[in-house]
């Protein structure tokens, strides 16, 4: 027959399991606490590693940043030397440049005004006096300079002289006959012909002038001479 448990046994049975259970509490906060402190610990640890490790990154970009920038600098520094010596070089060869052309376009005038009388005797028209680099006067309102200038009678001509002549400078130049008579005019009342000279005439250009009623003067051998046939009829400006 077993025997009957007692209230007393119970009691102690509840007190085996709370002390047991007490030490297991106990036990379970203890590795809390260490587990706490061990993330405490290396939390601290990743922090300061962490600052550490951008402390240096930001030094090292700090540094890049500045040797870059040094480099860009040094870069802008030598392009804008190369650059002020470019424009320099630029600049003399353009006053070279503008020199050769004055110098082409005063041989040209120099070679077409001793002929200017011949040719244009040979044409009926019969210059007396020529002038070269002739001004409008100020009180015309109409600033024009003609290089040369051939006179006679009621007739005057308007030759313009270029070391190359282009389409554009016959534009000009009729452009110029056109107000001619406003920039100079003492010659209101003559009969205006307009002329273009050149070393070298763009292909073309000689046709061009031709049909604009432009009197065209080419070099032939040591000379210079008209290219317009026989057929030409000059047009007179107004």
């Amino acid at each position: 027959m077993s025997e009957s448990i007692t209230i007393a046994d119970i009691y102690k049975l509840f007190e085996q399991t709370n002390a047991a259970l007490v030490c297991s509490t106990a036990a379970l906060e203890q590795s809390i606490e260490r587990s706490r402190a061990e993330f405490d610990r290396s939390f601290a640890e990743s922090r300061a590693e962490f600052t550490r490790s951008l402390a240096e990154s930001r030094a090292e970009f700090d540094r890049s940043f500045a040797e870059s920038r040094a480099e860009a600098d040094r870069r802008t520094a030598e392009a804008d030397r190369r650059m002020a010596s470019l424009e320099k070089i630029v600049e003399r060869t353009s006053k070279a440049v503008d020199s050769l052309t004055t110098r082409w376009g005063r041989f040209v005038e120099e070679l077409v005004r001793p002929a200017v009388v011949r040719m244009f005797r040979d044409r009926g028209i019969l210059i007396t006096r020529t002038m070269e680099r002739v001004r409008s006067p100020l009180s015309s309102g109409t600033p024009m300079e003609i290089d040369i200038l051939g006179v006679n009678g009621m007739k005057v001509v308007a030759v313009e002289c270029k070391s190359r002549l282009s389409k554009d400078d016959v534009d000009e130049m009729c452009d110029r006959l056109t107000k001619f008579k406003k920039a100079f005019p003492e010659y209101a009342q003559y009969t205006l012909y307009g002329a273009v000279a050149g070393i070298e005439i763009n292909d073309g250009v000689d046709i061009y002038a031709y049909r604009k009623g432009l009197f065209v003067i080419r070099t032939s051998g040591e000379s210079v001479e008209i290219a317009n046939d026989d057929k030409f009829e000059p047009l007179a400006w107004e």
